[in-house]
């Protein structure tokens, strides 16, 4: 919780930055208040069931690896004794815990209850966190105590909680909220700016939590955070804490008109520190002692010192362990490897890029300007070429390809990281895109180039269907001209027969047949059309017309002559030589000729 209301009076010193704030920063991250504030976003048996709140944690750690941000996990120890009331208080409140009736004073440091649901989810986090190369620091009590004391020794650059109370231990630069996703950004408040702006140091800062209560102290009943604010300023940050410690919290009651002066009750709740209503002469020595107590927690609380092993061991830096997160997020997510690599190698990407730009900064700081590629280069540049452009939610990246990186070919990065690594890259990739234009594409190259071959072809193409056509009609029509001719030779002796039968002596029996077949009252039909000799008299007159049947073999016969006739017809064209004109001209003729003869 930390302290009453001090998160309101910071208010003005509060600022937001963007989530590249964070990049190239060691961070302390009190682990129980961010697992208490990812847990709080959903408390439903799915969420749990499925770890949404490990899920959470996960996706801002490979946030942070992403802007080579160096992490240092820090969790609760033994709760301290002059907390064990509030914390009893807590409990009470929520599973209706018996007090056990043990003075406040006398209280000692409580272990935490390794078997809670709480304890198991922060060492599910701790497990996850191992894989990433991120070590948690356990505390001995207090895990902002401790974030602040590194922070305050300058061993980290800022504090990740939102515990207020960690400002009273010593830190100078926190970070209240972090939010991922576009337009992501963190939550700042800076101890100079609380000092500039509202003139409260950190002394003053626990007089305030003496006044408006905290995890240590109940505080000033019905005093509120600007007047009580107002009564530190007064004082001065310099000797606030010996006026309280010496006097009390006198100077912030107002004095009672009355006749009768009534001695200060003694007794009170325990835990809690009663409101001084004495005219500052009378001090109670019980109380003035709880208060010394909460200044001492404040101003000296139980930690690993700065030059322990303990911490050396949770600054040294750890490698990623890919095979064993893989497993733990198959556990926990049931994700597969292919999953998981996609979330954290482009984040672990990014981060070798970051450092191998910090390292070519430093060495241009020192004037050692060493190619990329030289031998003399301590590290090799992660980036093996530029791919091509994007941009991402309004910011200029570049996609490319990494070296000595198993599992990812690829991925996006800020256009501005690519440009302070390895500029020479940025060179190629403009090179290259400047040769892409100056050259025609291959397909328009193609195209180009074919279709002079492929006019020529159809060119040839069609000369040779008009040679085939050509010798298809030319045959076509000699074969019909060859059948014409022996067709009208046939004709021809056949009306030599019509013509020397027409004076024989068989006219009279064809006569006399014709005769007797109308007395015998047959008709047309019991005798054939045509006989195999039929006879034609042109001299008598022709008899008269009867509908008769025709037969299949006559219409077979017209349609032939039909198509010997178009035959002709279409072979006299523009395209024949002018032997074949000549021939088919002398065929009409002798046609027509036929014709005249037939008729007369």
């Amino acid at each position: 919780m930390g302290v009453k209301y001090l998160w309101d009076v910071l208010e003005p010193c509060k600022k937001t930055f963007p989530l590249d704030h964070l990049q190239n920063k060691r961070v302390c991250v009190d682990l129980s208040c961010w697992m208490v504030e990812l847990h709080k976003v959903n408390k439903s048996y799915c969420a749990t069931k499925e770890k949404v709140y490990l899920r959470g944690f996960f996706h801002r750690l490979r946030a942070l690896i992403a802007l080579n941000c160096s992490i240092i996990l820090v969790s609760d120890g033994a709760i301290p004794g002059i907390k064990v009331p509030t914390y009893k208080r807590r409990l009470k409140a929520r599973f209706e815990i018996a007090d056990d009736g043990v003075e406040p004073s006398k209280e000692t440091s409580l272990k935490r209850n390794m078997g809670s649901e709480f304890s198991c989810i922060i060492k599910e986090a701790k497990v996850i966190a191992s894989t990433l190369g991120i070590l948690c620091l356990d505390g001995i009590e207090e895990a902002e105590a401790q974030c602040a004391l590194l922070n305050s020794e300058s061993l980290c650059d800022a504090c990740f909680s939102f515990d207020s109370d960690i400002f009273l231990f010593g830190a100078k630069t926190v970070y209240r909220e972090i939010c991922l996703g576009e337009g992501g950004y963190v939550v700042c408040y800076e101890m100079d700016d609380i000092k500039k702006k509202l003139g409260l140091g950190r002394n003053s800062l626990i007089a305030l939590a003496l006044l408006l209560g905290s995890d240590y102290s109940q505080g000033v009943r019905g005093l509120r955070q600007e007047k009580a604010c107002e009564l530190v300023r007064s004082i001065g940050d310099n000797v606030i804490l010996e006026k309280v410690a010496s006097e009390g919290l006198s100077f912030a009651e107002k004095p009672r008109k009355s006749k009768k002066q009534v001695r200060p009750s003694v007794c009170s709740k325990k835990g809690t520190l009663p409101l001084v209503v004495i005219n500052g002469n009378n001090r109670d020595p019980e109380r003035l002692e709880e208060i010394k107590q909460v200044i001492d927690a404040f101003m000296n609380p139980k930690c690993h010192q700065a030059d322990s092993n303990t911490v050396s061991r949770a600054l040294a830096e750890f490698s990623f362990q890919r095979t064993k997160l893989q497993e733990i997020c198959h556990q926990f997510f049931e994700w597969p490897p292919e999953k998981t690599d996609e979330y954290i190698l482009p984040k672990v990407a990014e981060r070798n890029l970051r450092r191998f730009a910090n390292l070519q900064s430093r060495s241009t700081e020192v004037e050692v300007n060493l190619p990329l590629h030289k031998p003399q280069m301590p590290e090799k540049c992660p980036v093996s070429e530029i791919i091509k452009t994007r941009k991402v939610q309004g910011r200029e990246c570049f996609e490319v390809s990494w070296n000595d990186l198993e599992g990812l070919e690829s991925s996006i990065v800020p256009a501005d990281l690519v440009e302070r690594a390895c500029p020479e890259k940025i060179i190629e990739f403009k090179e290259k895109m400047a040769a892409k234009k100056k050259k025609p594409k291959p397909k328009q190259k193609q195209k180009e180039t074919s279709s002079p071959t492929k006019s020529s072809s159809l060119v040839e193409l069609s000369l040779e269907l008009q040679h085939l056509d050509l010798n298809s009609t030319s045959l076509v029509s000699r074969s019909t001209l060859e059948e014409a001719e022996q067709e009208n030779e046939q004709q021809n002796s056949k009306k030599h027969d019509y013509l020397r039968l027409i004076d024989s002596p068989d006219r009279e029996n064809c006569n006399n047949a014709w005769s007797n077949r109308d007395r015998l009252g047959v008709g047309m039909s019991s005798f054939p059309l045509y006989p195999e000799t039929e006879v034609i008299d042109l001299i008598s007159p022709c008899p008269e017309a009867r509908s008769r049947s025709v037969s299949r073999s006559y219409q077979e016969q017209k349609s032939h002559d039909h198509q010997l006739e178009t035959v002709i017809e279409l072979s006299d064209s523009e395209t024949d030589d002018e032997e074949h004109c000549k021939k088919a001209r002398e065929l009409r003729i002798f046609l027509q000729n036929i014709r005249k003869d037939i008729i007369l």
